[in-house]
C-alpha cells in the first residue's frame, strides 16, 4: 500500500495539539495595522486554536499528524 501524501501548505502552517486540536496562527496581521484597534493587535498574538468546522477540512490533508 503506497503512503498517503500530507499537503505540504498544511505541514507548514498547522500544527495538531495532544489533545488532536489544530493550532494555527492568528489571522489579519500581515498589514493594515494602522486601521486595526490596539486590542486587535493584541488579541491576535501567538497562536490560536482552529474551529472545528475549519479543522474538519484540515485534518485530511495531514493523514499521519495524530
Amino acid at each position: 500500500m503506497p503512503k498517503m501524501k500530507t499537503k505540504s501548505s498544511c505541514k507548514k502552517r498547522f500544527k495538531v495539539t495532544a489533545s488532536g486540536k489544530i493550532k494555527c496562527g492568528q489571522a489579519g496581521k500581515r498589514h493594515g495595522m494602522i486601521k486595526r484597534t490596539t486590542k486587535f493587535i493584541r488579541d491576535a498574538r501567538g497562536t490560536t486554536v482552529m474551529s472545528e468546522a475549519d479543522a474538519k477540512i484540515v485534518r485530511p490533508m495531514m493523514p499521519y499528524s495524530r
